[in-house]
């Protein structure tokens, strides 16, 4: 696939380079891709406690793994997809919302097509079956670009010029009904996934604006007024008891 539109390029094609989370996960990913296909045996056993095992995370609690499967990839061909759109299409929402609430969106489709993937395996599937790859939360972005920009033109696989709505229907109506097929090597339940949180995202006020940093912060300093309060308070009941009271 590629962009069609100079409009859609001017996104990820001005100025300044890679925007720092673009840059992270795309360094992280490639870095973790090339490691990975020239381990030995002993470490690539233990890059699959980073696969998303469903039931490793509901038995063993491997909650990381709802993270961590989405750095690893399968071959040339998937991570070389998954990070093209993710340099096409995030870099534009990272600059458009900024680093830390665009890595929020990233890794919050990342674990919840995690979620959907679980939920799916156990449901439907072979909970014992492991998943990884970025494509969850890839499939995310593409979701929010068609949700922000439905009319922007692309070029389906470089050949077929198409509206960025229309291009997400189609992709997502693939993944939908690939999912009933049980011999398909693709997660699509991951594909879903990653465009529902996507979208709730997006439509979730609360969700679109939280930072949990920034909550956490807010909520230690409540904390430190709180227990200043209190102490002044004990000392001013001290100060008190210690009076005459026939003295005003």
């Amino acid at each position: 696939m590629a962009i069609g539109t100079r409009s859609y390029t001017r996104g990820f094609l001005s100025s300044s380079g890679l925007p720092p989370g673009i840059r992270a996960l795309l360094v992280s990913n490639v870095a973790i891709f090339v490691i990975y296909f020239f381990s030995s045996r002993g470490l690539r056993a233990m890059f699959d406690l980073l696969a998303l095992r469903p039931a490793d995370v509901v038995t063993h609690f491997y909650i990381w793994q709802l993270v961590t499967y989405s750095f690893l990839h399968g071959g040339i061909g998937h991570i070389l997809f998954n990070m093209l759109a993710l340099w096409m299409f995030g870099t534009e929402f990272e600059r458009l919302w900024g680093t830390r609430r665009f890595l929020r969106f990233y890794f919050f489709c990342a674990a919840g097509a995690g979620l959907c993937v679980i939920v799916g395996n156990y449901l439907f599937g072979n909970p014992e079956v492991a998943t990884i790859g970025s494509s969850g939360a890839i499939y995310g972005i593409l979701l929010a670009s068609a949700v922000m920009w439905p009319d922007r033109q692309m070029l389906f696989y470089f050949l077929i010029p198409l509206k960025m709505k229309y291009f997400v229907m189609i992709i997502g109506a693939i993944a939908f009904f690939n999912s009933f097929n049980p011999a398909s090597p693709v997660s699509d339940v991951a594909h879903l996934g990653g465009m529902l949180f996507g979208y709730v995202f997006l439509k979730l006020p609360r969700m679109r604006n939280a930072d949990p940093i920034g909550s956490l912060q807010d909520s230690y300093q409540r904390w430190k007024l709180a227990r200043a309060k209190k102490k002044f308070q004990v000392y001013m009941r001290k100060q008190g008891s210690g009076r005459d009271r026939r003295i005003h």
